[in-house]
């Protein structure tokens, strides 16, 4: 049984091993890359695998030329480390820009949650409560509403004086008279 030999007289299958072997690592690498670079937020540590996967394509290229060894598993490894690499640099500048813009987001989101708090206290202001509460054979019902006048009425009912109309508590950013 006779080995191949290349031109150089060297043992061909020797030689292809290890270009083959760096082929092999280099497409493990970038697929590993690539799996990474696609997922939001972990592909920006992409990048270093993928240049890895390109150093790794880079060197086995090398070695396959200049022992003319096949290179299908260089080229394939090489090429999808670069794609790999250029999502994750893409979600790098994806994520500059966000950063970028961030500094307007607080007052945005300040602005929600005024209008979310006001919403609820309206909410709760509009709002029918009514509380049955049983015990012994005695019953205790409680009904509110919220219309202010049904209030007013009623606490002018109960102390069988005219309640006065203007509010004594302050509205929103005013405050109260001071006393002298």
């Amino acid at each position: 049984m006779e080995q191949s030999q290349n031109y150089t007289g060297q043992n061909y299958q020797g030689q292809n091993n290890s270009g083959q072997n760096l082929g092999v690592a280099a497409l493990i690498t970038a697929i590993i890359t690539f799996v990474l670079a696609v997922i939001p937020c972990v592909g920006l540590i992409a990048i270093i695998p993928g240049i890895i996967a390109i150093i790794l394509a880079s060197v086995g290229l090398s070695q396959a030329a200049r022992i003319n060894a096949p290179r299908g598993v260089l080229v394939a490894g090489l090429i999808i480390a670069i794609i790999a690499s250029m999502i994750s640099l893409s979600q790098v500048f994806v994520a500059t820009k966000i950063a970028q813009k961030a500094d307007k987001w607080p007052e945005g989101i300040q602005n929600v949650i005024n209008d979310v708090q006001d919403n609820v206290v309206k909410q709760i202001e509009d709002a029918n409560v009514s509380i049955k509460v049983e015990s012994d054979g005695n019953k205790v019902e409680i009904n509110t509403n919220s219309d202010k006048k049904d209030r007013e009425q009623k606490l002018e009912d109960l102390e069988g004086v005219k309640t006065q109309k203007t509010d004594t508590l302050p509205k929103k950013n005013e405050t109260l008279p001071k006393k002298k």
